[in-house]
């Protein structure tokens, strides 16, 4: 069964708004075994808005249509799918008494304009939007089922897991689909497809692997999708327990569950450890990281981000001279700030960077890409010097993945 995604707008065509919809969608699909066979974004245009409902009734089985439901002259959704299913307008007296329920909340003068939300097709059956004024709307024809939602998203969202996937589910027999993420690190896409080719081989026809690089990561997502719910359950576990062996250098945990930094943390948090920061090159991404996940708190001390060569001086007494001698960038300074910062704040581990991400060298004459991570604890220190490539941004992103990289497999694995 196949799904089709039309998002309604000129915001999103223009570059105004990202659509987070479609892909909110895609995973609520995607877990009852519904593909989406493809995504169109159109104007808020008639046009173009019929050519596009035409093109997917003949594609998917289930059309999704999004915005343009607005009060507004722009908005002509409603009024376009009236036209496409020889329909007309009339008021829904329930939904006109969630618009006044909503003015008299807020207590916000109520509009004709506004009223006009209650106007729906009389072929739809409608579907409460609860947290604004305009409905959702499904239609039925040839077979096909079409969805009108409201394009703010925390709208849509509450609409498609409290009516839509239940009324689907109501009305069709979905397969059971399971997919399972595993995150590994240190290991790029290449070797790591080399290492578990022969295992790859032999997946069950009805299981499926992809590999999802990022930088310094690679995630290996199988997804199983069968009619059979205890064979697809059993299966994609029982894959899951073959492959593990063969990757466990390298293996983090799963994305359902967790991140690296996540780990981390949860692993200082059962040690009672702490960890302090001094970046450079990272310019704080580290400790953004580090305390993007509740709890942080705990582990967490501080972060100084001695950008410039002169606060490395000031605030971490790092000396002149050792800067001199070995440059700004250098294993000798980035040890020398692992170590000051982990005394500065009295914690049991100190990760430092100090490199060049670019566009130009500023204080050293290391190339650009350059940088030199350490890790600290009480009794070891350990350093590495990378070559990140000329992109400033990856260099940020890579150095960061890399210093969590250091400190859990150097550190913190059994």
């Amino acid at each position: 069964m196949q799904a089709e995604i039309i998002t309604i707008g000129d915001e999103i065509l223009i570059g105004q708004i990202v659509d987070t919809n479609s892909a909110f969608l895609g995973k609520e699909f995607n877990k009852i075994g519904v593909s989406v066979y493809q995504i169109t974004s159109v104007q808020d245009d008639k046009d173009h808005i019929l050519k596009a409902l035409k093109e997917a009734e003949e594609n998917a089985d289930i059309i999704i249509i999004t915005g343009g439901l607005g009060p507004t002259k722009d908005d002509i959704t409603k009024h376009t799918i009236c036209e496409y299913f020889n329909d007309t307008l009339v008021e829904d007296r329930a939904v006109l008494a969630n618009v006044e329920r909503i003015f008299s909340k807020y207590k916000a003068p109520l509009l004709d304009v506004n009223k006009q939300q209650a106007l729906v097709p009389s072929k739809a059956k409608v579907l409460m939007n609860h947290n604004g004024t305009a409905p959702g709307m499904w239609l039925e024809k040839n077979g096909k089922v079409f969805v009108s939602l409201p394009g703010v998203p925390f709208e849509m969202k509450a609409l498609i897991t409290e009516q839509v996937i239940p009324n689907l589910r109501a009305k069709f027999k979905f397969p059971c689909i399971m997919h399972k993420t595993i995150l590994t690190y240190g290991l790029g896409e290449s070797a790591l497809a080399d290492r578990i080719a022969l295992w790859e081989d032999n997946l069950p026809h009805f299981i499926k692997l992809a590999y999802l690089p990022s930088l310094g990561r690679v995630r290996i997502r199988l997804s199983a999708k069968d009619f059979d719910e205890v064979l697809v359950n059993t299966e994609i576990h029982n894959q899951i327990n073959l492959l593990l062996p063969q990757i466990k250098d390298v293996f983090i945990g799963y994305e359902e569950d967790e991140s690296i930094e996540a780990v981390i943390g949860k692993q200082l948090t059962e040690r009672g450890e702490t960890i302090a920061l001094a970046e450079s090159c990272t310019g704080g991404q580290i400790a953004k990281s580090l305390t993007a996940n509740a709890g942080a708190s705990a582990y967490f001390k501080g972060s100084v981000v001695t950008y410039a060569t002169e606060s490395k001086v000031n605030l971490l007494k790092i000396s002149e001279d050792l800067i001199n001698t070995h440059s700004v960038v250098s294993k000798e300074v980035a040890e020398a700030m692992a170590q000051q910062v982990k005394t500065l704040f009295n914690s049991d581990y100190a990760i430092s960077t100090t490199g060049n991400a670019g566009p130009s060298k500023g204080d050293s004459d290391a190339e650009v890409g350059t940088v030199w991570i350490t890790v600290a604890s009480k009794n070891k220190i350990y350093s590495e010097v990378f070559d990140f490539g000329n992109h400033r941004e990856k260099v940020i992103v890579r150095a960061t993945n890399k210093a969590f990289e250091l400190l859990e497999k150097y550190f913190l694995k059994k």
